[in-house]
């Protein structure tokens, strides 16, 4: 029930996903009125794989974190993190308020062993293919300690998700040379430096986009930022470009002779084919749709959450903790 517009984008994303997976089954957490009235809206109805679970209130995207725990424990968030704590469902998709959902996940999953703080990982596109990047958010101020978490956990989901059993870690700094960055980043480094992790060092921003690594690390103030970044300057050029095809009449005929070209290009940097952020460091699986996701988008996001129960990521990313901790020991 939560995002920009709720039900009106969960429902039919739902229907795509199962039409596209048919090992897939859903639950549908909300006012059962309204998810019928939407479902029937789009020639849905429920049955053996897409039931409805009534939950009364609702997490508004203007609530405190501290305010939706005391006061929405029957909301359509709490009640799907609740439904994965008990087992009748192997994975959480919201697009919801997302300190809400870190939140309530964290209260309730709890957190793996060995996990000081959760991480939000998402998937953006690269020359080279895609990169996961941690901390979106999750923590504004993170220590050391908590980078190297990142690390462990964002290599054990990319080994997961892409089949790769060593990828290439970097951290974000503001430099490539050893003298820079501030001494987190620094300690970061040295601790990366002894694991057994395949660390290849730091990259900057732009190495990001370039595929410099498959997993880059930073602290969750900084990601936030260079991701809300990445997408403004997206919507920027998208603008840009428009209103220069539209310019005068030659310029809209250019258009009609390059639009083959712009098709794939949007295809490849569709932002609605990344949509999907894992909160990891749970012990259970919590995909964050973004909140203004349409319905593929949001399907996206669902995809997300079954390759993480296929693969068992958070069973994963304990396993690796538990083999990262015990090499510290002998080390």
């Amino acid at each position: 029930m939560g995002g920009d517009t709720g039900a009106d984008v969960v429902v039919p994303a739902a229907l795509q996903a199962l039409a596209d997976d048919p090992q897939l089954a859903l639950i549908l957490v909300g006012d059962q009125d309204t998810l019928r009235e939407v479902l029937a809206r789009h020639n849905g109805s429920a049955g053996e794989r897409l039931r409805i679970h009534h939950a009364s209130q609702v997490v508004s995207m203007d609530d405190l974190p501290s305010h939706a725990l005391r006061s929405k424990k029957d909301s359509s968030m709490r009640v799907a993190i609740n439904l994965v704590k008990e087992g009748a469902a192997q994975a959480c998709v919201s697009a919801g308020n997302t300190g809400a959902l870190m939140a309530t996940a964290r209260f309730v999953l709890k957190m793996l062993p060995g996990v000081n703080r959760p991480a939000i990982c998402t998937t953006l596109p690269t020359l080279r293919g895609h990169v996961h990047v941690l901390d979106l958010g999750a923590n504004v101020d993170s220590s050391a300690e908590h980078l190297f978490e990142f690390a462990v956990m964002g290599s054990e989901l990319a080994a997961a998700i892409d089949g790769n059993p060593a990828p290439t870690i970097g951290l974000l700094n503001i430099g490539e040379e050893e003298i820079k960055g501030n001494e987190q980043v620094k300690q970061a480094a040295q601790l990366l430096q002894n694991s057994k992790l395949n660390y290849i060092g730091y990259v900057e921003g732009d190495g990001i986009y370039a595929g410099d690594a498959d997993v880059v690390v930073c602290d969750g103030f900084v990601g936030n930022v260079m991701l809300k970044t990445s997408e403004g300057v997206v919507k920027m050029v998208v603008a840009f470009m428009r209103e220069a095809f539209q310019r005068n009449l030659f310029t809209k005929l250019s258009a009609l002779v390059v639009l083959p070209v712009m098709r794939a290009l949007k295809k490849r940097i569709d932002p609605r084919e990344y949509n999907g952020a894992s909160l990891l460091g749970l012990r259970g699986i919590v995909v964050k749709s973004h909140g203004s996701a349409d319905a593929k988008a949001f399907a996206t996001a669902i995809r997300e959450a079954v390759q993480e129960v296929k693969q068992n990521v958070p069973q994963r990313i304990r396993n690796k903790l538990e083999t990262v901790l015990v090499e510290e020991r002998v080390g």
